[in-house]
């Protein structure tokens, strides 16, 4: 582990269009202390991405990239870039999402000042061509708990930090494949550090791609499902208050 060193985590499948302008709001951040470990998810694009990557990486040596020779999904690949992470801090960004350029030195003094392990920010909701705002933007709590997030994920991969000096570095279950796999992370992590603290300053743009498995609602409610009964192996009548919570949160998380 590499004191005050920021690990980046950066899944990528098919990711050549937005990648170029996601590791440019990297190589923009204030704080310099980082590594970006880009794993490329055995993309079936003819290695589009990879040369996207490549692009930068071969003229910044703090940009690594992995070429998985299978399709883990996002859970295996970012098990892949958690395995190379030399840093004190794990962070997360998908490949096609955007930081602002002061995005690692507002949360990390946010970190510090709240004495916390685990901390996230709010963001806004772009369209993946136009990059207008297609939604509000989503305002995180102060708070989450390992309890508060049975209803809902209110944590968004790309704006989290944690400090592997307070919690062990943690790795995702590949049984999730790319389905609430960051959803079940996060519950982990509750359990053992209780409290994660929102950073209510809107640091992260999410690129809503029409294409993300996660766009429509109905897909994700059997995984959301799994997660409560088979992964926390909660008790029946506890795992339908939880859906039922999560249900009608997600229709306000997602109006206009």
């Amino acid at each position: 582990m590499i004191p005050g060193l920021v690990s980046i985590i950066t899944p990528m499948y098919k990711g050549a269009e937005f990648v170029g302008e996601t590791i440019e709001t990297v190589l923009a951040q204030t704080y310099p202390q980082w590594e970006m470990i880009i794993v490329d998810d055995h993309s079936p694009d003819g290695g589009a991405g990879i040369r996207a990557v490549r692009h930068y990486a071969d003229n910044e040596p703090r940009i690594h990239l992995i070429e998985s020779k299978s399709n883990g999904g996002s859970s295996g690949a970012r098990n892949i870039a958690l395995r190379a992470a030399r840093g004190q801090y794990i962070s997360f960004l998908d490949s096609d999402d955007l930081w602002q350029a002061d995005f690692l030195e507002r949360q990390l003094a946010f970190m510090k000042k709240q004495d916390a392990s685990l901390v996230f920010s709010s963001y806004r909701r772009i369209d993946e061509k136009t990059k207008q705002e297609v939604l509000r933007p989503f305002i995180v709590p102060e708070r989450v708990t390992y309890k508060s997030m049975l209803k809902t994920c209110d944590i968004f991969p790309s704006t989290a930090i944690y400090d592997t000096a307070k919690t062990e570095k943690i790795f995702f279950n590949e049984k999730m494949g790319s389905l609430r796999d960051d959803y079940v992370y996060w519950l982990h992590m509750l359990k053992d550090i209780h409290v994660g603290h929102g950073n209510k300053d809107i640091l992260v743009s999410y690129r809503m791609r029409k294409s993300s498995i996660t766009a429509d609602k109905k897909k994700v409610i059997y995984p959301q499902w799994r997660v409560l009964r088979e992964v926390e192996k909660l008790p029946l009548p506890v795992c339908i208050y939880n859906i039922c919570c999560w249900g009608v949160i997600s229709l306000l998380k997602y109006r206009k």
